[in-house]
């Protein structure tokens, strides 16, 4: 079993995330003592090599943060700065990338070290390559700013190692703000809301276009080092990205919530109050992979609802259409005609 942490474990260094705020803030001439204090961390040495904060910390600092400046450009601005940061192998990692494909690969791998509040997950489907993300622990109505500081940081980064700026699409699981100017400033124009999940998608071409960057290697025996290195910095992951792992594995035999307790080495009772602490519950995470799931089956491979169904164990494909509408609040048709205006040969997934 994997060790994993959850937020309540002080495992994030002071000197990664947490510093490229407080800069952001000594910047501005912000104090960020009375931030820091009203997160819960020391005023005074948190800046110590041996600091470290949990992510409800981190959390807790951003929110005041973005109460105190009430900057609509915030989260894109620290997130210009976030990677590939200084965090050990894992940014060397993705500072030798060399490719898209690589980098993506070493972002999924290493979210711990990374994305410490959002759990990054790649998948390729047909043309299509996407970066998607889905919680770490409860985001208290932060989900919005570290979605958008999370994109800032992975466009910004991969516009300096590549050279040029990507053609990304972006996706939000929510409407759209009254002014995109700091969006469309950031990100671009291709912005698309109401998506059901937060995504980056591009075109998968360009997975193995060799990046421009002569800081980039392409070696693969120093590729194989680096995670190596960076796996032993990081010997824990987030507990939701082991479930969802563990859960999209097993979509197609309906995982109850008693075996994957146990697979977890936990009692159900304790289980369920590790996901409590995380925000969430057994079902909402199932629904989640699920839902996740008949996207990329009904947008990338094109399947029909009863295809959809059968997949996931539906022998009804009536109540296939009733858990659709209960997971997204849509029916499949309802998503397909959503999604499917979307730029992309069929949809989002194709």
């Amino acid at each position: 079993m994997v060790a994993y942490y959850d937020a309540a474990t002080p495992l994030i260094p002071a000197q990664h995330q947490p510093a490229v705020l407080l800069e952001h803030l000594r910047s501005l001439d912000v104090d960020p003592g009375p931030l820091l204090a009203g997160a819960g961390l020391p005023t005074f040495g948190f800046d110590r090599p041996d600091a470290h904060c949990a992510p409800t910390q981190l959390l807790a600092l951003l929110r005041s943060a973005a109460q105190a400046l009430r900057d609509p450009e915030l989260a894109f601005q620290l997130g210009r700065d976030l990677l590939p940061g200084h965090y050990g192998a894992a940014s060397h990692a993705l500072l030798t990338a060399g490719t898209l494909r690589r980098a993506l690969h070493v972002m999924s791998t290493h979210g711990a070290r990374l994305s410490p509040l959002l759990v990054p997950h790649v998948a390729v489907e047909g043309r299509l390559a996407m970066l998607y993300w889905t919680d770490a622990c409860a985001s208290a109505g932060m989900r919005a700013f570290l979605v958008d500081m999370q994109m800032s940081a992975v466009a910004a980064a991969c516009h300096w190692l590549a050279g040029e700026r990507l053609p990304w699409q972006y996706l939000f699981n929510r409407g759209g703000p009254r002014q995109r100017d700091a969006h469309e400033v950031h990100l671009g124009t291709d912005l698309h809301f109401n998506c059901h999940l937060d995504a980056m998608v591009i075109d998968a071409g360009w997975l193995d276009h060799p990046w421009a960057n002569p800081r980039t290697l392409r070696s693969p025996a120093i590729a194989e080092a680096l995670d190596r290195e960076a796996a032993a910095q990081e010997p824990r992951r987030h507990l939701l990205a082991l479930v969802y792992a563990h859960l999209l594995e097993r979509v197609r035999c309906a995982p109850g919530l008693e075996d994957t307790a146990a697979a977890f080495a936990m009692s159900a009772a304790t289980f369920k109050r590790r996901l409590a602490a995380c925000g969430t519950h057994f079902q909402a995470e199932l629904d989640q992979v699920r839902l996740h799931t008949a996207l990329r089956l009904m947008h990338g491979h094109g399947l029909d609802n009863e295809a959809i169904g059968r997949y996931l164990g539906f022998e009804d494909p009536a109540n296939f259409r009733r858990s659709m509408k209960r997971w997204a609040g849509l029916t499949p048709a309802q998503l397909r005609l959503r999604l499917g205006g979307l730029p992309g040969d069929g949809g989002v997934f194709a």
